[in-house]
């Protein structure tokens, strides 16, 4: 099992991501491929001092690539959506909440 800083690879930033955050409240995360959902919610309220209500996950099939005649495969991942508390921000994160 990861630890905390190893559970939390990096936020995902993107439009689909940040009107999700606007709308509904969401943080999306890559996470380890071990890592579970008890294990996601306690790093996120350890590291950034919030309170978590959702966890979300789903395993990521890493795209095919190919340059010239090579072809190859970019890794599966795992992605978490984590839903926090009315009030909580995660400050940091990437956009202003």
């Amino acid at each position: 099992m990861p630890t905390m800083h190893q559970t939390i690879v990096r936020p995902i930033i993107t439009e689909r991501t940040s009107s999700a955050f606007q709308e509904r409240g969401e943080y999306v995360f890559e996470v380890a491929s071990d890592a579970n959902k008890q294990a996601i919610k306690q790093a996120i309220e350890t590291l950034f001092g919030v309170k978590v209500t959702g966890v979300w996950t789903s395993n990521q099939r890493g795209k095919s690539r190919r340059v010239g005649t090579v072809t190859g495969r970019k890794p599966h991942w795992k992605k978490a959506i984590v839903t926090l508390r009315d009030g909580d921000t995660i400050d940091g994160y990437g956009f202003e909440g």
